[in-house]
């Protein structure tokens, strides 16, 4: 096929991406890994409308150690299935701009887990930041926040046993003040790391709080200063592409990381993102759903939280459009709602568009506010100027973490992060989230949806 333009010129050659190094963590707009939330589906959607890479969901390292790896002849999907589902599962489409969770607190199981899926990603990223029970009383997540030593020693030896090609990262939520957040980040960006996302919010902050992005500014100078070439991810209460700008130019970082708003959303990472998702978006996220064999119950739970500004329906409209999905069993009974099942085009429009990307920096205005000649803050200006400066500090009711247990060794896993066999629970612990259940789309934003390590 001719590359030349209308106007007889070559078309500028498509940039190839060999592997990752930690400039391709700069300048960009990523997709947060997200439990249930960060299917396979979500992660394609999120590529074709932008995201310059994309987090799987945190997969437990034992999970993944007990997987068998089946790559479907006819989709090419490849799935990691445990003893009743599949664990993770990935697309050869995604492997440029897949970078893999790992929740740890051993060393030797992060290294063997991560090694199990090396054909299938470009990178591999430490969970130090998931504040659930679930995962810091097994010693991972948060709980490495509080034991450095063990932290720094799992991503020393994923950089050590791991391929020069595959990336190591880590994201981190802050600490309760800024000269104990610059401690461990100057721990961290010692091990060898490509990269490190700062989730802005402490330990114990939920995420209906206000993220403390003001607080970013001072670590990212912070790591500026140590000599060290990494990328800094800000994550936190970023809307889209557009507000990422805004993220960006106030904290510094070298990427925008999002969550929230790409789970009620996966193409706010395009500048112009999709309205009325119940026409725009959701039926072909269905079909490519059922084509990719993704879970039902999985494909219906991320289905319930998309949202939009809509145009077309009403909101009763709307509501009860999610309703019919949420209350269906299987793709079967959605063929009225969703039309011709074309899975296969709605696949191979999303493989066109991401073979055909081309580099989309994230820049920002060059003018700061500060700057000589700029306008004077006036009104609702000096408002903003002194919200911000309060979100610099950590709110006082916010305590300490606790400090690691026994359940947090540095070594091999203690006996209470034994998973029980399947053929005893009935289900494989496919990550630290519950299994999908059908929640109807009000039920669901009243619960918690998701964790953001």
């Amino acid at each position: 096929m001719s590359r030349l333009t209308p106007l007889g010129e070559r078309a500028p050659k498509r940039q190839k991406r060999v592997h990752l190094t930690s400039e391709s963590f700069k300048n960009g707009v990523f997709l947060a890994p997200m439990v249930r939330s960060g299917a396979l589906p979500t992660r394609l959607t999120a590529l074709k409308h932008g995201a310059s890479l994309v987090w799987g969901p945190e997969i437990v390292d034992k999970a993944i150690l007990h997987a068998e790896r089946v790559v479907d002849p006819h989709t090419g999907v490849v799935s990691y299935n445990g003893k009743t589902r599949a664990i993770f599962t990935t697309h050869p489409i995604e492997k440029p701009y897949l970078i893999y969770q790992i929740g740890s607190a051993s060393p030797d199981l992060a290294v063997q887990a991560a090694k199990a899926v090396l054909q299938d990603v470009s990178g591999v990223d430490l969970n130090c930041g998931c504040p659930k029970p679930f995962s810091t009383h097994s010693g991972m997540g948060a709980a490495l926040l509080t034991n450095p030593d063990l932290l720094c020693a799992i991503l020393t030896a994923l950089r050590r046993e791991l391929p020069p090609e595959i990336t190591v990262s880590a994201k981190i939520r802050l600490l309760p003040t800024q000269e104990e957040t610059k401690k461990l980040v100057e721990r961290i960006v010692g091990t060898g790391v490509s990269a490190l996302t700062v989730h802005c919010r402490t330990r114990n902050m939920r995420p209906r709080e206000a993220a403390l992005v003001g607080r970013l500014r001072e670590i990212v100078d912070f790591v500026e200063g140590l000599g060290v070439d990494i990328a800094v991810i800000e994550n936190g209460d970023c809307k889209g592409w557009e507000d990422a700008k805004r993220v960006k130019k106030l904290t510094g970082a070298s990427s925008v990381m999002i969550a929230t708003a790409a789970e009620s959303n996966p193409t706010c990472f395009s500048s112009t993102p999709l309205m009325d998702v119940e026409t725009t978006l959701i039926p072909s996220y269905l079909r490519l759903s059922r084509y990719l064999d993704n879970h039902w119950a999985l494909t219906k739970f991320c289905v319930s939280q998309f949202k939009a500004p809509r145009t077309e329906r009403s909101k009763t409209e709307a509501h009860q459009f999610k309703t019919d999905i949420v209350a269906a069993k299987g793709y079967d009974e959605l063929t009225q709602l969703v039309g011709e099942w074309t899975g296969e085009r709605e696949f191979a429009d999303i493989v066109s568009a991401i073979e055909g990307r081309r580099p989309r920096p994230l820049t920002i205005d060059d003018l700061d506010a500060d700057e000589p000649g700029a306008p004077a803050m006036q009104g609702s200006d000096v408002d903003d100027a002194w919200e911000e400066k309060r979100l610099l500090s950590t709110p006082s009711e916010r305590p300490n973490p606790e400090p690691p247990t026994s359940c947090a060794p540095l070594g091999p896993s203690t006996l209470l992060r034994m998973p029980l066999p399947a053929m005893i629970t009935g289900s494989d612990a496919i990550t630290p989230s519950p299994t999908p259940r059908a929640l109807s789309p009000l039920r669901s934003c009243a619960r918690g949806k998701f964790h953001v390590p």
